[in-house]
């Protein structure tokens, strides 16, 4: 008998009895309990590492081990997930304890023969590197339409991307020229679907959609309301929040949650101050200033108004920078 069936046996047998300790006394299933959803990820994990394993060995490739200083990033990203920074990270705590056992794929470097670059597998990479040990890998000779398209196979059979994810997927591919049919292919969409995700990443600025991350809840329809109502004045609003500690701290769906109620929160009005200026050597002409907010505006009245104030456009340049100079 395999491991992975072994231990699929005593996770069913487990399972059993923490789902008949999960049962209210009339009978009912409450949700399930923290042990059986921690055994049924490690489960899902086996069955990719075993999965990854059968592929590399049907296909006659080998495991091999590399330093991971030798190795660069992918061309396209398609992750929003941040990188294991530290040991504490799990990721790296679970390889460290457990050993790398789900091999990353690699090509040869397109432009240097002698380094490699990732088609997928860059969080391990990563925790690996952080971990000071060397890479278990699986060279493959790969085009960069290779490349596309295992990221997109792989990202399917592993854990589906997010909405968000997709859309910068899909709108990096498009930038470096991969012709939208390839695409299509990459994200098994069709060609509506691929049209909104793209629109979705050109709309939203990309730090913000970085700042805010993958966020896996907040699905198509949110996004597309999200990138439907963007507009410059828009962003304008959010650097504070971006910027803020608070919002670093919550979880990538709640950063969603916090734009889009910062978005939404009518502004304070601002109250309007107003003067009026009147020259010393002159009281033939007018001037009322106007500031609210940001803006400010100057109106001028009777006398040489018109010929003061093409005079005064005339010198904007000028009057602009000695402003400067005097701040």
């Amino acid at each position: 008998m395999s491991r992975r069936d072994r231990l699929k046996g005593l996770f069913d047998d487990t399972a059993q009895e923490l789902a008949a300790a999960n049962l209210d006394e009339d009978g009912s299933t409450r949700g399930p309990a923290g042990p059986v959803r921690s055994m049924a990820l490690t489960l899902g994990r086996m069955e990719e590492e075993s999965r990854a394993m059968q592929q590399a060995l049907l296909s006659g490739e080998r495991v091999v081990e590399l330093e991971p200083d030798a190795i660069d990033m992918s061309f396209v990203r398609d992750r929003l997930a941040d990188m294991p920074r530290n040991l504490d990270d799990e990721l790296v705590h679970s390889i460290g304890e457990n050993g790398q056992e789900v091999p990353i794929l690699v090509r040869v470097h397109p432009d240097d023969d002698k380094r490699y670059q990732v088609v997928y597998g860059h969080r391990r990479l990563q925790a690996v590197r952080l971990l000071g040990r060397k890479v278990q890998a699986i060279i493959r000779k790969l085009d960069d339409v290779d490349v596309v398209i295992a990221q997109g196979i792989e990202n399917s059979a592993r854990r589906n991307l997010s909405y968000v994810e997709r859309a910068v997927f899909a709108f990096n591919l498009e930038s470096k020229g991969f012709e939208r049919p390839l695409i299509m292919k990459a994200l098994s969409t069709d060609k509506t679907e691929l049209s909104k995700l793209i629109s979705v990443a050109k709309a939203i600025p990309m730090d913000v959609i970085v700042a805010i991350g993958a966020a896996p809840a907040a699905g198509r329809r949110k996004w597309l309301a999200l990138a439907q109502g963007w507009t410059s004045a828009t962003a304008s609003r959010l650097w504070t929040l971006l910027a803020s500690e608070r919002f670093a701290r919550e979880d990538t769906d709640r950063r969603f949650d916090l734009v889009v109620a910062e978005l939404a929160r009518k502004p304070e009005k601002q109250e309007a101050t107003e003067f009026d200026w009147t020259p010393k050597q002159d009281s033939k002409i007018r001037g009322r200033i106007r500031k609210t907010g940001d803006s400010c505006t100057i109106a001028l009245k009777t006398g040489d108004a018109a010929e003061f104030g093409d005079y005064l456009s005339g010198r904007l340049d000028e009057l602009y920078d000695a402003f400067r100079n005097v701040k």
